[in-house]
């Protein structure tokens, strides 16, 4: 695995590129751009809540602690790195933060039209806890809490 580090401005029109790429298949099943395609990555950034992974830059993750858990905000990888785990390595980058750091859980939503990620989380441990539409996008939500130590990957 890639090492994880903080987002630089730097950064940013790669992460921009890896959004874009990782999510335009879906964007014909949603009938608009998702939001992690257009999100504000400078804002992430300046919040640091922007990690990458690569050399290039293959992969990111936004991430934040709120309330009692971490909220996993969005996930990217590059279309030439799928495949290799790198994905569920930035997840477990999240939850070993959120551990770290004395939190409950890691939260997360995602598209209902992302039928690839409904079936992911889940054998990733993550609970659907609600399905609401915000935003204008149908969301489905999910929990995985967290033990204080615990070797169940992702």
């Amino acid at each position: 695995m890639a090492k994880i580090r903080r987002g630089s401005r730097d950064d940013l029109e790669a992460v921009r590129a890896i959004g874009r790429d990782a999510y335009v298949i879906y964007v014909p099943r949603i009938g608009r751009e998702p939001a992690p395609m257009v999100q504000d990555f400078a804002a992430a950034l300046s919040t640091g809540r922007l990690w990458v992974a690569g050399a290039p830059i293959a992969e990111y993750v936004v991430a934040f602690p709120r309330d009692d858990h971490w909220q996993l905000e969005n996930v990217a990888v590059a279309v030439a790195a799928r495949g290799r785990g790198v994905g569920r390595s930035l997840i477990a980058f999240v939850k070993a933060m959120a551990r770290d750091t004395g939190a409950a859980a890691v939260e997360l939503y995602t598209n209902a039209r992302m039928t690839e990620n409904l079936a992911l989380y889940p054998r990733l441990g993550y609970l659907e806890t609600g399905r609401r539409t915000e935003d204008g996008f149908d969301r489905v939500f999910f929990r995985k809490t967290l033990s204080p130590r615990s070797g169940d990957g992702c």
